[in-house]
């Protein structure tokens, strides 16, 4: 109790919140935080972008978009989707998989 006290005293004092922005680790926890938050928006927007041009999903919106005649027909679709989906996921892989050996990973 006497803790919460004390640091919500210390967190409502405006010189010391503007003393603690100014210091090194504090700045540097910050940048550290904009370039994480950056580079995940652009990794959120890149597998976006890529999802919508998958063929995969082409694909599942066309199938769904009519109705089946039949379970043996729906069988068949759903089967097609799999695979379209089983393929994009192999390129997938394997072009990470490039792309990490021409980073020097392994």
């Amino acid at each position: 109790m006497v803790l919460r006290r004390l640091l919500f005293t210390l967190l409502n004092n405006p010189r010391l919140i503007e003393r603690l922005a100014e210091s090194r680790p504090i700045r540097w926890a910050a940048q550290i935080t904009a370039f994480a938050l950056t580079k995940a928006q652009l990794r959120g927007r890149d597998a976006a972008r890529r999802l919508m041009a998958s063929d995969t999903l082409r694909q599942i919106r066309q199938e769904a978009a009519r109705a089946p005649g039949s379970a043996a027909e729906l069988g068949h679709r759903m089967h097609r989707v799999r695979r379209a989906f089983l393929r994009e996921l192999r390129e997938g892989l394997e072009a990470a998989r490039q792309q990490g050996k021409g980073r020097g990973d392994k």
